[in-house]
């Protein structure tokens, strides 16, 4: 392996700071409203938060960036067992939000544990998967033991519940062991079971149902169930093709339920219109063209598998949040990377980044 470090890749460094500059800005858009209004009083109050976790996230990127990426590997194990660590403690001690138990609470700050397992499993995976490419094609002693990893995981983070935490990790773990060689007959009948079980996990509790049944039809609903989505509809309509002008979203006056959160697409969208939007997607798909390069690149199979697992992590969420936000998915509470305002999910991503810059440093 050479260990001859060159620059970054500035094309990643470029879409994610963009990124992250017009999330700052929406973020303050889309919250003025609500935080000028108690017990925030303060119309700055969630984009000055927004600011610091930008900051700790791109220091955290920084330093990441500059560590070597193998360094990693020694630590992969350890880092999977903390997250299961903090998944079990937030099912102990943990803050219920929106129906989930998903926070730990420190002070006036909190974190998700689900955000830091993403990250874990991504490492612990890649790790497995690259130290086990030979047995991956066996489905009792390759398939079985890898999908193990994030399956674990998976069924703490249902117990809170959260379902959207919990898919982006499972499509992750299984882009991640598809790509190591897995056979697709073996994914085939395996898919055939997670769909029951999906099924399963979606009639045992009665919200689920009345999302997915919302998401089909959000007006048979429109004041319970529906009503999300077709405020969100309501934004996205009028934006057109410049948008109303930043600043001068409708929905964001208390009629569509945090819009600085996982829908902020739809006050982007209502803002700055079709343009706006397609720029922000455009710039998605240049990180995730630049990501799957330095996979593709990378000097080691462990390397190659960290950097899928990262940008496949960004390039699942980003999807699901888009299709929900435009009524082709059913509502999962999952963030809009570097644009939804939350301190845990932006923290994890821009750390991934620098991984992802790091490894970049070696591709050949």
């Amino acid at each position: 392996m050479s260990k001859v470090r060159s620059a970054p890749d500035f094309v990643i460094i470029f879409a994610t700071l963009f990124l992250l500059g017009i999330g700052i800005v929406m973020v303050y858009s889309a919250s003025a409203i609500v935080a000028q209004k108690p017990p925030f009083s303060d119309p700055y109050f969630f984009a000055k938060r927004q600011l610091i976790f930008a900051l700790l996230g791109i220091t955290s990127m920084y330093i990441t960036m500059n560590i070597d990426y193998w360094v990693w590997k020694q630590w992969a194990k350890p880092g999977y067992l903390v997250s299961i660590g903090l998944l079990i403690l937030v099912l102990i001690i943990g803050i219920e939000v929106n129906g989930s138990k998903s926070w730990l609470g420190f002070g006036a700050f909190g974190i998700q544990p689900g955000e830091f397992a993403k990250l874990g499993v991504v490492a612990f995976l890649a790790k497995w998967l690259s130290d086990n490419q030979k047995q991956i094609v066996l489905f009792r002693k390759g398939l079985l033991p890898a999908l193990g990893i994030p399956v674990l995981c998976f069924g703490l983070i249902m117990l809170q519940p959260d379902l959207g935490t919990g898919t982006v990790l499972m499509g992750t773990a299984v882009v991640m062991i598809f790509a190591s060689g897995a056979r697709i007959s073996h994914f085939v009948g395996l898919g055939m079971i997670g769909v029951v079980g999906f099924i399963g996990l979606v009639l045992s509790a009665p919200y689920r149902i009345k999302r997915i049944t919302s998401f089909l039809d959000p007006w048979s609903d429109p004041l319970n169930t529906g009503y999300q989505i077709i405020q969100s509809l309501y934004a996205i309509g009028p934006g057109g093709l410049l948008g109303l002008g930043l600043g001068q979203s409708r929905q964001k006056h208390l009629y569509l339920p945090e819009p600085y959160n996982d829908f902020i697409f739809s006050i982007v969208a209502e803002e700055l219109g079709f343009i706006g939007g397609t720029l922000i997607l455009l710039l998605f798909l240049l990180l995730l063209w630049r990501g799957m390069r330095t996979a593709i690149t990378a000097p080691d199979l462990f390397g190659s598998l960290l950097a899928l697992g990262i940008i496949g992590m960004i390039a699942i969420q980003v999807v699901i949040n888009i299709g929900v936000v435009t009524g082709m998915f059913p509502v999962t509470g999952i963030t809009l990377p570097f644009l939804s305002y939350g301190g845990s999910s932006l923290t994890l991503m821009l750390t991934g980044v620098g991984v992802l810059l790091n490894i970049s440093r070696f591709s050949r």
